[in-house]
């Protein structure tokens, strides 16, 4: 069965849509809260998505440290994919999460509660 993803209103909308192109399950948090998610703290759309059995997709790593964001990950035994630079043209962002579906997807079966980073290079296991 192929994972689901549930990506941060930060991603935007074009990340979505390549995203979907090259045939990843994606939703977006601007889908599912008003106001485009401007104002949905990250423990609340991370425990949204999971509810729903999305992994989560994020540019902003800061996420894994803070307690309270990584309580909903802890609860679901969730894994969390985040961008590790946070200044990537869209294009770059699609290429680093495509270039790394197959070990994303795998990292997303084996469950968590993990976070990993994905960079140029693949991904990397940040937490815990």
């Amino acid at each position: 069965m192929r994972p689901e993803f549930f990506l941060d209103r930060g991603l935007g909308r074009g990340v979505a849509e390549s995203l979907t192109a090259l045939g990843w399950m994606v939703h977006r948090a601007a889908e599912h809260f008003p106001n485009d998610a401007q104002h949905i703290s990250d423990e609340v759309w991370l425990a949204y998505g999971l509810e729903h059995g999305w992994s989560p997709l994020c540019k902003d790593g800061r996420i894994k440290g803070r307690e309270a964001e990584r309580a909903p990950l802890e609860v679901h035994a969730a894994v969390l994919f985040y961008l590790d630079n946070q200044r990537l043209v869209r294009a770059e962002m699609v290429r680093r999460f495509h270039d790394a579906q197959q070990r994303i997807y795998r990292a997303a079966h084996r469950g968590g509660p993990a976070a990993y980073a994905v960079g140029s290079d693949g991904i990397r296991r940040t937490w815990p």
